[in-house]
């Protein structure tokens, strides 16, 4: 396990710090990954490090920036450390679609992949249950 674990999981109320998946459901715990990645230079700190699950992780991979389709532009990626996660998205309760509030949110739930089938049908059972704020 990442010797930093502890403390980022802590940080992170047990939640992947982009789409919010309950680390309590999961039969492993999330991953800690690097918001920039050490391939393009990124510390080792904890001011760089988020909890992610597997999905979050694997979808963004290296990447720091992706495309929102509204502006048509580039942007960086969601930062834990630097967002606030209410400003860049909201669930809609009834489909258990995240929806990107800003570019950067929009960007974020395309290059996550985070409305994908499996990761809707999760999230609504999620809500159901009281386990997704």
């Amino acid at each position: 396990m990442n010797p930093h674990y502890p403390a980022v999981s802590h940080r992170a109320g047990h939640r992947c710090e982009y789409c919010y998946a309950p680390e309590a459901i999961f039969n492993l715990p999330f991953e800690v990954e690097h918001i920039i990645p050490a391939s393009q230079a990124g510390p080792d700190a904890e001011t760089n490090l988020a909890l992610a699950c597997r999905s979050c992780n694997l979808h963004k991979a290296d990447h720091v920036n992706g495309y929102d389709e509204v502006t048509q532009c580039f942007v960086r990626l969601f930062n834990p450390r630097q967002d606030l996660w209410q400003e860049h998205f909201r669930v809609a309760v009834k489909t258990g679609a995240l929806e990107g509030l800003t570019e950067i949110g929009r960007a974020s739930v395309a290059r996550l992949q985070i409305n994908n089938p499996l990761q809707i049908k999760a999230r609504l059972t999620w809500i159901r249950a009281g386990l997704f704020r």
